[in-house]
């Protein structure tokens, strides 16, 4: 398989614990389908009633299973009340969008991605890494201002920045060869 379509696949699975339910994660009806627990590990949180969202500062560090995100902040807005009962009984979900910022890095299975921001709407199941965004994919690196992928159409698009001369760039290794954490040092 191109390493290209396997990277956007295995991003697809980025971002599982987005869907979460009520207090990040929704009790499941079915022991067999349960998710693992989210964990979330800060200096700091800050309950945002009149936002509906919870906000983590200082050394953020997010699990669950596989998935890992660490950020400087993360903020967590929930669906209200009216937005959660417009929806059907049968979604679990309460997450609305996810933001997070300051040397935002995100790991999961064999992929790890990094950027200055990184935001994430689960209606649309979109995640956007801005500034400075780098994804690897075994040795294969992605690099541009912002990465913007579609969880559900297993789709991305990497866009360069307003400064001349930025450009995106991506380095391919065929059967995974070459220098593995080279270009995780490399700015």
């Amino acid at each position: 398989m191109n390493p290209l379509p396997r990277f956007l696949c295995r991003l697809v699975i980025l971002c599982p614990f987005l869907v979460a339910g009520p207090g990040l994660a929704a009790p499941a009806s079915n022991p067999a389908t349960a998710k693992p627990p989210i964990h979330i590990e800060a200096d700091r949180m800050v309950s945002l009633k009149d936002d509906n969202a919870v906000l983590f500062s200082g050394n953020v560090d997010a699990k669950q299973g596989q998935l890992v995100i660490r950020a400087a902040e993360m903020t967590v807005y929930y669906l209200s009340s009216e937005e959660k009962a417009s929806r059907p009984q049968s979604e679990e979900r309460s997450l609305k969008k996810l933001f997070a910022s300051g040397n935002v890095e995100i790991q999961n299975e064999g992929m790890t991605g990094t950027g200055d921001k990184m935001e994430y709407y689960e209606a649309e199941r979109k995640m956007i890494l801005i500034g400075n965004s780098k994804v690897w994919q075994d040795n294969n690196l992605v690099t541009g201002h912002t990465v913007v992928v579609f969880l559900d159409q297993g789709k991305s698009i990497a866009e360069r920045g307003e400064k001349k001369g930025e450009r995106v760039k991506a380095f391919f290794y065929p059967g995974g060869q070459g220098p593995e954490k080279e270009g995780k040092s490399a700015k």
